[in-house]
């Protein structure tokens, strides 16, 4: 079933975008996925192929000056993700494995999986100043809130309340959702989002 995105957000295709040294972008989970993991390559389901323009956009960035952000919590999803396709990886060699017995009963895989991580997050610090966020009552809250009109997940709450209070508004993320919150540019490669986008007067060519 198709997706009915509301589009709230100014969305900017990227293909058809150059980065400025003013620009401040957060970049989302997804974005340092297909960046950083090393063994992609290798993955059971590998991402679309058009998913090899944000690495391309946000090292363009990188390259005109523009300052790079990444949120803490992208470790947590990112650390999930990495997991979750080495396991895949072992399984389509050696036959199905939960996910509890993979991540227990095997040191050797799990080091595989530790190191994979290890070496992605290096790389985002290295590149990406950090977002911080603060998960207090006061924010804990303030996601509550935002839940209440607002189509994304838990891990989105947080980031999002973080861009707002550093005065974050341009993100790089391939995920739709984000395109549903005003008050913020959404650069992506996305095709839905972006014909969603163009169909509803919210595509913006800077």
């Amino acid at each position: 079933m198709a997706i009915n995105y509301v589009i709230q957000a100014e969305v900017v295709d990227i293909t058809a975008d150059t980065p400025k040294d003013a620009d401040v972008f957060l970049v989302d989970t997804n974005v340092w996925y297909w960046m950083t993991y090393t063994r992609l390559g290798h993955a059971v389901n590998p991402p679309p192929q058009y998913t090899t323009n944000y690495p391309l956009y946000t090292n363009a960035a990188l390259s005109a000056g523009a300052r790079i952000f990444h949120s803490g919590l992208s470790l947590a999803e990112l650390a999930h993700l990495i997991e979750k396709v080495e396991r895949e990886i072992y399984a389509a060699a050696n036959g199905h494995i939960g996910t509890k017995e993979y991540r227990h009963n095997s040191d050797g895989q799990r080091l595989q999986v530790v190191t994979e991580i290890q070496t992605a997050w290096g790389q985002v610090v290295s590149l990406a100043e950090q977002l911080t966020a603060t998960i207090n009552t006061s924010m804990a809250n303030a996601a509550l809130t935002r839940l209440q009109t607002e189509k994304v997940d838990g891990y989105d709450l947080f980031i999002l309340e973080s861009m707002k209070n550093h005065g974050v508004e341009k993100v790089i993320t391939d995920d739709g959702d984000f395109a549903t919150i005003p008050g913020i540019q959404v650069f992506t490669a996305n095709r839905n989002v972006i014909q969603a986008a163009k169909s509803q007067s919210r595509l913006v060519t800077r």
